[in-house]
This record gives structure tokens, C-alpha cells and sequence, in this order.
């Protein structure tokens, strides 16, 4: 350990390695709030015992072992003991029997378990990514209800009726069979995407961007690549990195968004690049080709172009054909849509999101209303144009959204105008 000074230690396990001995904990007790707080009280524990004993061997097995036995306390102390006795006393001897004579980093990982404990089939869809915040990310209730812009108290019922559904389903922490993976592995990974497209472009609210969101999903994916390397998993990582590397580009000093188009590509973090392009490559190399990889290359042709006018749209429409094919979409079908726009013209692109738009199943999508909202004006038809932005507008959420749809609108008017 870089020190030896016994609180700033604690300090500094507190950070790296709390959830992954709540994690443990977690799957030990059978109980997650008693396993939040045992592992505060072993921290607790430490700073006064490390203090006075001269900091352990193994900090990290200390943690979880003497969480373990403080649990045991505040059973006993809650007269519950008996109920939970045969059950921790089996979790126990098959941690310690796996975890002998391993180092502190070798530690058995509860965390990807824990993962799909809070992405079970049988757990409410919309409970699943909040409850993985909580409990596997560590996020505070108040955060997790500000990004999804739902009252606290409406955020917390979600994550106990979720804690609550484990418990009573007695649904384990564990990772799923070799027959059920695929199937779950997919559904953990949306979660994560959800996770990490609410900081990257928030559905609602004043900040168009939250980088505590992005930079937890990217960790989350660094975790599940690291137990459980998948090419869909590797392929999501890529694609989170690709677009963190343009992060701090789209938006402006005001808070208002950046187009693609018009950010600065000398801003954008190229070590970010090289590390998507990476994995989107490694991933690719073991032929099992997902959407996750499919949407990574598509970013891997923004990233990597210099210019906006370099930019390969031919290939990015070819992927998007590919994407279409394995997992379709109607907005992977107007993402293509744009994408045809930007290489024929806007004619061509329009008239394709005329076609989905005559469908009905993206009416109340604002994203398809700003798109022929653009190309309309591209066209000069300022009418069309205008409508298209304020249908955008009465639907769109999003501070930073609206003020850029209003200010187009603005445009709009000022040209009609000017004819």
C-alpha cells in the first residue's frame, strides 16, 4: 500500500473498494441493507483498529472478514440471528475457503454478481438501472432521482420494491448458467448503455450532460470486461469510450449544445480514441458480431475523421444496415436516414424519414421531428421547417435541447423574413 498512515488508508479503501466488499457482503448475508451497514461499520472499525493494531496484511480481507462478524452482531442485537445462522455460516466457509491464501486483489469479485442480481428478468425494467446505481455503483437516492427527474421519495420506493423483490424471490447473486448468459448478459449491458446515455445526453432537465453518469457506466463495463470478457460487453465499452472522447466538446461555455459537425476535434481525447479502437477491434476478432460492436464502429467513423466533411458516411451507412439486421429498429432506421442525408442530400434523407414518419411509431419521438426539421431547412422550405422544429420543441424535455431547437426556430423566422 502507497501509505502507511492508517486513516488516510481507510480513506482511500473507503473509495476504491466499498462496493466490492458490500458486494461480497451482500451475497453472504442475503441481505442488502444489512450488508450496507456491516461495511460501514468495518470501516469504522478500522480506523480505530488500525490505529491502535498497525494496519493489516490483507486491508481488504480485514474489511470484509470483520463486516462479516459485525453483521453478526447487529443480528443478534435485532433477534435475528437464529434465521440467518445456518445460511452465513455455509457463505462464510465457501468464501474463506476461496479466498485463502489469495492477495487482496485476488479477492473473490461479488460485483458482477451483484449486477445480475439487480438486472433479473423478474425485476421491473424501470427498477433496473436505478437499483444497479444504488447498489452497485453507489450512487445516493437524491442522485439517481435527479437524473431521471422522479422525486426522491418516488426513487426510493422503486430501489426497496426492487431490494425487496430479490429478497422475496430469493433470485441469487450469482452469474447465470452458460444456457441463460447470453440472454441476461444482453439485458445487464442495456442497463449500463441506459446508465451511461442519460449522462451523455440527460432526457430531461437543465444539464445536457452528466459526466458522473457516463464515467460510472464506463467503469461498470470496465468491471464486467474484466470478469466476464465478452465481445458484446467489449463492444459496449468502445462505444462509450469513442463518444467520451468528444464529451467535453459538446456542449458550450453557456451550457448549450455543440453540433457534431461544428465541435472541436482538436479538443476531443484522443487516448479515449485509441482505447475504443482498440477494443472494437479485439471484440470484432472474435466473430460473434452484436449491436453494441455494430453501434461502436458507427462511432469509430466520427471519431477517427478530422474534419466533418472526412467523415465516412458510406460505411457508416453500410453499419447501420448491418445494425438494422440484427437488432431493427425504427431509430436505428432514421439514424440511417440522417446518415443517407449527409451523403446524398437532403432530398434522399428526407425522403426516407418521410416514409417512418407515415409508420406513426416515432409521432412522439422529438429527435425525428428535429431531424426533418433540419433537412427542411437545408431545403429552404422555412415552412415545413418551422412546424417540424415546434412539433421538436413540445415534445423535447430537455433544457439544453429546447434552447437549441428554439434558437433554429429563431433562424427560421428571420429567414422566412428576409424572402
Amino acid at each position: 500500500m502507497p501509505t502507511t498512515d492508517p486513516a488516510t488508508l481507510v480513506e482511500a479503501l473507503f473509495v476504491s473498494d466499498f462496493r466490492r466488499i458490500y458486494s461480497t457482503l451482500a451475497k453472504l448475508l442475503g441481505d442488502w441493507d444489512l450488508a450496507e451497514e456491516s461495511t460501514h461499520e468495518a470501516f469504522a472499525i478500522a480506523v480505530e483498529q488500525w490505529r491502535i493494531h498497525g494496519i493489516p496484511s490483507k486491508p481488504v480481507s480485514w474489511l470484509i472478514s470483520t463486516g462479516r462478524f459485525r453483521a453478526i452482531d447487529l443480528l443478534r442485537a435485532k433477534g435475528r440471528l437464529n434465521k440467518h445462522a445456518e445460511h452465513i455460516a455455509r457463505r462464510i466457509e465457501t468464501i474463506e475457503q476461496g479466498n485463502q491464501g489469495k492477495g487482496d486483489h485476488d479477492v473473490e469479485d461479488d460485483r458482477l454478481r451483484l449486477i445480475f442480481a439487480c438486472c433479473h428478468p423478474s425485476i421491473d425494467f424501470q427498477v433496473q438501472v436505478p437499483l444497479t446505481l444504488r447498489e452497485v455503483c453507489g450512487l445516493t437516492t437524491e442522485e439517481i432521482a435527479s437524473a431521471f427527474l422522479v422525486p426522491t421519495p418516488t426513487m426510493a420506493q422503486r430501489i426497496v420494491r426492487g431490494k425487496k423483490k430479490i429478497q422475496a424471490a430469493r433470485i441469487p447473486i450469482d452469474i447465470p448458467s452458460e444456457e441463460e448468459l447470453p440472454d441476461r448478459l444482453h439485458a445487464v449491458l442495456s442497463v449500463v448503455y441506459l446508465v451511461y446515455n442519460e449522462g451523455y445526453s440527460a432526457s430531461g432537465g437543465d444539464t445536457a450532460v452528466r459526466s458522473d453518469l457516463t464515467q460510472e457506466a464506463i467503469r461498470l463495463c470496465r468491471l464486467i470486461v474484466e470478469l466476464l470478457p465478452d465481445p458484446e460487453a467489449m463492444g459496449l465499452l468502445a462505444l462509450m469510450l469513442l463518444q467520451e472522447s468528444r464529451r467535453a466538446t459538446r456542449v458550450d461555455a453557456n451550457g448549450d449544445i455543440v453540433l457534431l459537425e461544428e465541435q472541436d476535434r482538436s479538443q476531443w481525447d484522443q487516448r479515449l480514441i485509441q482505447e475504443g479502437m482498440a477494443w472494437i477491434q479485439l471484440a470484432t476478432q472474435q466473430r460473434k458480431l452484436g449491436p453494441f460492436q455494430a453501434h461502436a464502429w458507427i462511432g469509430s467513423f466520427h471519431a477517427t475523421a478530422s474534419h466533418a466533411t472526412e467523415t465516412k458516411w458510406s460505411e457508416i451507412i453500410r453499419w447501420y444496415g448491418i445494425l438494422q439486421a440484427i437488432s431493427p429498429s425504427p431509430v436505428v432506421e432514421l439514424n440511417r436516414a440522417v446518415a443517407v442525408a449527409m451523403r446524398d442530400g437532403p432530398e434522399t434523407g428526407l425522403a426516407l424519414i418521410e416514409k417512418l414518419m407515415s409508420t406513426g411509431v416515432l409521432k412522439d419521438y422529438h429527435l425525428i421531428h428535429a431531424a426533418r426539421a433540419d433537412l427542411y431547412r437545408r431545403l429552404g422550405a422555412w415552412s415545413e421547417a418551422r412546424e417540424c422544429y415546434e412539433n421538436a420543441i413540445s415534445l423535447c424535455n430537455q433544457s439544453a435541447e429546447k434552447r437549441f431547437l428554439a434558437r433554429r426556430l429563431l433562424e427560421i423566422s428571420a429567414c422566412q423574413k428576409g424572402r
